[in-house]
């Protein structure tokens, strides 16, 4: 069996640079983070003594597009990385497997390139837009371009820059360790005797996109009210750093009268499962997402982690938590009881079952979407298939300089 390997191109409007990417998501490691490194093919005539400059850069967009009015801007633009690509001023570079094998293939007009992430820069997240919301989602976004010009402070052209969209991400740990989170509250009544206690105990302390959460409720009544039913549901706990703002959606939920009502001196033990899906959450104003790039494999946001020794308050970006909620009804003048257990959920580590076994869906899925799709093509000597974006090409050749 022949492994092909997915190389993602896209070339400017013009046609004369073309960008090649190994991948689109880079992991932080908290300790360290994935370099960007990919190929530029520039042609040789068009370049006329001029320099190709290559910039690494994020959008951090906190409020809407339609609401920016007398100049003012809801986004922010920082160029975390920049270097002149062709020529190239470190001929000595280390190229990774990917960029050999790329430039082994395209020839010498294929320009190796690297950026690198500053430490403690933000994942990426996209909070979802509601269905007639066109304008640009709000987020974090990063995003690698290349450009024509004499020197590196020139103005961008559109014509001869090419932009591609990247993600950063972060996985779970190899170890996902044998705490399980729990939560213990009593709550009492006036003018009546006794108290009702609540324990909620989670099987694990990390949770994988798609994997069910089980949370064991026990509930112990030792007062004259009696629990009429019982409430479950994963919250997602968003905090926007540049503004301030946190807020909460519920992301999965259930509510049952099983086992109820649980009446004085009665105890009830069971175990609720529930499974937090992005495909479950479409289109509701709000839910972060790992970085909206494609609809079949986005995932719901993963749990911002820190490095040890650090909080997550110490974190920029959008920081993002869960938790599992249990709310129990204790009748019109009882009200009601809650209590949460905070969990992690993350992507499986490269190397893990769990990933090779996500990563094999994916790849069925994709298969099946773009068997008949023009814009991949396969080279068989190399075994690279590329694909490649669209893009508007410019309909006055005469334009290109």
């Amino acid at each position: 069996m022949v492994v092909s390997v997915k190389v993602f191109k896209k070339a400017t409007p013009n046609g004369k640079v073309t960008f090649y990417l190994g991948r689109r998501d880079f992991i932080d490691h908290l300790d360290f983070c994935d370099p960007v490194d990919g190929v530029i093919v520039v042609e040789p005539d068009y370049l006329k003594n001029r320099k190709v400059f290559g910039q690494l850069a994020t959008t951090y967009r906190y409020g809407r597009e339609e609401d920016e009015v007398m100049g003012v801007k809801f986004s922010k633009e920082l160029i975390l990385s920049r270097e002149q690509i062709v020529p190239m001023t470190n001929p000595n570079m280390e190229m990774t497997p990917m960029q050999e094998k790329l430039v082994r293939k395209l020839g010498s007009n294929a320009h190796p390139f690297t950026f690198h992430f500053p430490p403690n820069s933000p994942s990426s997240v996209t909070l979802q837009q509601e269905g007639d919301d066109m304008g640009k989602p709000l987020g974090v976004e990063y995003t690698i371009r290349a450009y024509v010009a004499d020197s590196e402070d020139d103005r961008q052209h559109k014509r001869s820059m090419v932009s591609l969209v990247i993600k950063k991400l972060q996985y779970a740990p190899l170890n996902r360790g044998q705490r399980l989170p729990s939560s213990l509250v009593s709550k009492g009544f006036t003018f009546s005797n006794g108290k009702i206690s609540l324990e909620v105990t989670l099987d694990r302390e990390i949770y994988y996109h798609g994997e069910k959460v089980a949370a064991t409720v026990q509930v112990s009544n030792n007062s004259k009210k009696s629990v009429k039913s019982i409430k479950c549901f994963i919250v997602q706990h968003t905090e926007i750093t540049m503004v301030n703002a946190q807020f909460s959606k519920h992301v999965a939920q259930l509510e049952t009268k099983e086992g109820c009502p649980i009446t004085p001196g009665a105890n009830l033990t069971k175990t609720f499962y529930l499974i937090p899906l992005a495909a479950n959450n479409k289109d509701r104003h709000g839910i972060a997402l790992d970085g909206h790039l494609k609809d079949e494999d986005v995932n719901l946001a993963s749990s911002t982690m820190v490095q040890e020794g650090k909080s997550t308050g110490d974190a920029c970006g959008i920081v993002i938590s869960y938790s599992v909620r249990i709310k129990l009804n204790c009748g019109t003048l009882g009200g009601e009881m809650q209590t949460d257990v905070p969990f992690k959920l993350l992507q499986p580590a490269p190397g893990t079952i769990e990933k090779k076994r996500s990563n094999a869906m994916k790849k069925m899925k994709s298969i099946e979407q773009h068997r008949n799709v023009k814009g991949y093509y396969q080279d068989d000597d190399d075994n690279i298939v590329f694909e490649d974006f669209a893009k508007m090409r410019m309909n006055n050749v005469n334009m290109a300089d």
